[in-house]
């Protein structure tokens, strides 16, 4: 599914000698490379303050913990997505409020959060789903309505653009009131083990957030607020410093690589092929365009629409070509997260998704030919 080891022969002498400089200088926590990282990173997302942490869950945590949300507080979030978004609702004994998702884009529907909100409804949460943003003029205009919350979760969008309305740009991350992300090794971009940052233009915010990933202090031994342990160590930020000067070119490649899948899976009949939504690319027609780096395809995630998207998976693997399903059963039929209060005709877009996606391979590193072998296969088996 990702090619990491053909993605670091590009980069290898500067995170080799990177890592070992670290390692010489044995500033393992909170080192220079962290440092450097964190406003190199803001630069690039043009975001006032990126608190680094040791994971993407971690992040999305810290953001809501940040924000002072008190247990019973509702948070609403997309049913469709991994349980990480709502795993930490849960863990904070806030009240998770899942709602159903576009069919195109995947991402939450704007309609299902304005059904869903109550008097306690405190946020939204939503998540920039395999690498397009989520309607966020909406979203943020449904949040300043009812005074609400908005943290981003751009595990899967990190270098996505978002075209307003009014013609203004921002980077997903950069557009809620605090946003996490994830730089699991599988990310668009990914460091050597775990890793996760939050975001935010809000000086008040992020000065708590940034005790909270450190224990609760700002002075040593000193223990202001109530906080975790989630740092991300040195060694990472040197790989993520190698690699974030390359993003760009990583999201243009995986787009080069989806608009091949795209022609070749045009006008098959019984598979759907993702969809650019947005202002970005309204006058390109859904077309995949590197201009607008609005989509960055973190997955590039299929409809198999004739119920035989288990046995195509079951052919892709015989035939040695990696496949994921992302996501096989919704969050409120999840055990840890059913609930009285959902009803199954609130969902059915997701109740139907989950039965027909399938992610295949998606990568910088991938070729013509590994692309022609993997449609042709799928199309044969399609048409047989």
């Amino acid at each position: 599914m990702v090619d990491l080891k053909g993605q670091y022969e590009q980069i290898k002498e500067q995170v080799n000698s990177s890592v070992l400089d670290v390692i010489n200088s044995t500033a393992f926590i909170n080192g220079p490379e962290v440092h450097s990282f964190q406003k190199e990173l803001e630069e690039y997302l043009d975001v006032k303050h990126v608190i680094p942490c040791a994971n993407g869950t971690d992040a999305l945590q810290i953001a809501m913990m940040g924000l002072g949300l008190e247990p019973g507080d509702e948070v609403i979030t997309a049913d469709f997505t991994f349980a990480a978004t709502v795993e930490v609702i849960a863990l904070l004994r806030l009240t998770p409020v899942l709602v159903d998702v576009e069919p195109d884009s995947f991402n939450i529907d704007p309609a299902a959060i304005k059904k869903a909100i109550t008097p306690r409804t405190k946020a939204i949460v939503p998540v920039h789903l395999f690498g397009q943003s989520a309607n966020m003029d909406e979203i943020m205009a449904i949040a300043k309505e009812h005074d609400l919350y908005v943290i981003e979760d751009n595990a899967q969008g990190i270098g996505a653009n978002y075209k307003f309305t009014n013609g203004n740009v921002t980077k997903t991350g950069a557009i809620g009131h605090v946003a996490s992300t994830s730089f699991f090794p599988s990310k668009n971009l990914g460091c050597y083990g775990d890793g996760g940052a939050i975001f935010t233009n809000d000086d008040e915010l992020a000065h708590i957030i940034r005790g909270v990933v450190n224990h609760g202090m700002y002075k040593r031994y000193h223990h202001d607020v109530v906080g975790v342990n989630s740092r991300l160590d040195s060694i990472q930020a040197a790989v993520l410093r190698a690699k974030l000067p390359n993003l760009d070119t990583y999201n243009n490649a995986r787009r080069t690589a989806a608009r091949k899948y795209n022609k070749a899976f045009e006008g098959i009949q019984n598979i759907i092929a993702p969809k650019v939504k947005g202002n970005d690319c309204n006058t390109h027609e859904n077309e995949i365009c590197d201009t607008c780096n609005c989509h960055v395809f973190h997955q590039y995630t299929l409809r198999i629409t004739n119920g035989k998207r288990d046995n195509l998976a079951q052919h892709l693997n015989d035939k040695g070509i990696p496949c994921g399903v992302y996501y096989p059963i919704p969050l409120h039929s999840q055990k840890a997260y059913v609930d009285d209060r959902y009803n199954e005709a609130d969902f059915p877009v997701t109740n139907q998704l989950v039965k027909e996606v399938i992610s295949l391979p998606m990568h910088t590193e991938l070729d013509d030919e590994q692309i022609d072998f993997i449609t042709k296969t799928i199309i044969d088996f399609v048409n047989s």
